[in-house]
């Protein structure tokens, strides 16, 4: 079997989300044969997700153009380096742990922290988390483990966050208890205070994580219908499928997956609602004054900049 039989049987079953008996079909090869050289080619690329899953720059000194560009993120957001935010993917597992894996959806599913760029690029991520873990609480053990690579942001940078996490020191979340999905905006566009105007603008740039999201998932069938895979592959499938999402983005520029998501403001539908249950307790005293300071400034000079919103 020649490379590109491999890979291209590989990508079927990625993108179509196919299984081993129409590969046969459509390769001519024995079951036993597509399986070993599908996890041959799974071994290869889950070798280079480290080079390819990262920041482009892991001094983030540059501001990104995105920022520079969009009068909603400039002078405001000009230190922040991407955003933050939860996703389940369906996983199947065995009835012994289905219980832990089922999510508030009704079905069984790895919840995955992905952490993303303004290119929409993930730059990190951390899958095989069970269904029912709280998003803030993979987000603790993130910052805690050093072997993960986790890129923390430099001082005075920052990432955004929804709701569902702690507002603390280089993660900048919105302002509780008022509007902040942008499609309630769409919904009723009048700002009823100076915080409703925060959260939208925070909301507008922090969604381009949910947009990298649509894009990825609907490249890519099998994350939406897992096969039966061992969930150790099912766990490299989704970080190998979230590293060819980034080398598509990086080498082409008539994707149109990317081209359609690219500058929207309002994607079809928020994935994830907000943790309906808090933050946890252990997570609750690393909030940070001077990150809620930062916050109050942001907002008072897009109220000073924005008046007639």
């Amino acid at each position: 079997m020649t490379i590109e039989e491999m890979v291209a049987m590989f990508l079927m079953v990625l993108g179509h989300g196919v299984g081993n008996r129409m590969i046969q079909e459509r390769f001519q090869h024995s079951g036993e044969t597509v399986s070993r050289h599908f996890h041959h080619v799974l071994y290869g690329c889950s070798k280079l997700t480290r080079d390819i899953i990262k920041p482009k720059d892991s001094t983030f000194y540059d501001i990104h153009p995105k920022l520079k560009e969009d009068k909603r993120y400039w002078p405001y957001f000009k230190n922040c380096i991407g955003a933050i935010d939860g996703t389940h993917v369906s996983c199947i597992v065995p009835s012994k742990d289905q219980i832990k894996y089922i999510g508030r959806k009704g079905f069984t599913s790895q919840n995955v922290m992905p952490v993303c760029d303004w290119d929409m690029c993930f730059t990190f991520v951390w899958p095989g988390w069970e269904g029912t873990a709280h998003d803030a609480r993979i987000f603790n053990q993130a910052l805690k483990r050093s072997d993960l690579n986790f890129p923390h942001p430099p001082p005075d940078k920052y990432y955004l966050v929804d709701l569902g996490y702690p507002t603390m020191i280089g993660y900048l979340g919105p302002y509780k208890g008022e509007r902040y999905h942008l499609p309630d905006f769409r919904r009723n566009s009048n700002f009823r205070n100076s915080n409703e105007t925060f959260n939208f603008f925070h909301s507008s740039l922090r969604c381009t994580i949910e947009r990298t999201f649509e894009v990825w998932k609907n490249r890519f069938a099998l994350l939406r219908s897992m096969p039966s895979f061992k969930f150790e592959t099912q766990v490299h499938l989704v970080i190998t499928t979230m590293a060819i999402h980034n080398f598509i983005r990086q080498h082409s520029t008539t994707d149109k997956d990317f081209n359609y998501y690219d500058n929207k403001d309002i994607i079809t539908e928020i994935e994830e609602a907000d943790q309906p249950f808090g933050i946890p307790s252990e997570i609750q005293d690393r909030y940070s004054t001077s990150m809620e300071i930062l916050r109050d400034k942001i907002r008072e000079e897009i109220i000073e900049n924005f008046c007639d919103v």
